[in-house]
């Protein structure tokens, strides 16, 4: 479900922003460490990273969202625009004007009235509240799956996909942003 009122209740919540025209710009440009400042940003606001995974075109990320004084379509919207300076400021130095001008001419004129240049991202993000582990263990296996499956393929398995929270669960865990989602079960 796409986003249009703020939320504000804590809890575990699967969220999903895609590029726009789900153009691999995440890939092209290679702003990994980007996305993994960005969780840096929520876990400093007392959020906590569950899961995740950093496709070529989208992020799927499960957090436990705390509440606070910023409401999570806040947090995501200022992670989005935060990601988005890096992907242009990449397609600038790669000289990339075709990619640059689509993204140019996809702005609204309200948005360009107020400053916007690109539009890197879909308008909206999509977010699921999780309320049991059971439905937080099915976002976690999708998560986790997604690089392997549909018409992606990028590996044979989720361990083997380097832009996942699945080595966390599976392998060794080391160098994680995470934090292990049954932590949160007793908040819910």
């Amino acid at each position: 479900m796409a986003v249009h009122q703020p939320v504000h209740k804590s809890g575990v919540y699967f969220i999903t922003f895609t590029c726009y025209r789900w153009l691999p710009l995440i890939s092209d440009t290679e702003c990994y460490d980007t996305i993994f400042k960005f969780f840096d940003v929520l876990q400093r606001r007392n959020h906590s990273i569950l899961g995740y995974v950093i496709m070529p075109n989208h992020v799927h990320l499960l957090v436990h969202y705390t509440g606070g004084d910023r409401d999570l379509n806040l947090e995501i919207g200022s992670g989005k625009r935060f990601i988005a300076y890096d992907i242009v400021k990449k397609l600038k130095e790669q000289q990339r004007e075709d990619i640059l001008l689509q993204l140019s001419k996809a702005v609204k004129a309200k948005d360009k009235s107020r400053g916007k240049k690109h539009e890197v991202w879909e308008d909206t993000f999509d977010v699921k509240e999780c309320r049991n582990e059971k439905f937080i263990l099915q976002k976690l296996v999708y998560i986790h799956n997604n690089p392997c499956t549909g018409k992606w393929k990028l590996v044979q398995r989720p361990i083997e996909y380097k832009w996942s929270s699945a080595n966390f669960y599976e392998g060794d865990g080391k160098g994680s942003v995470m934090l292990d989602y049954s932590n949160v079960l007793p908040l819910l």
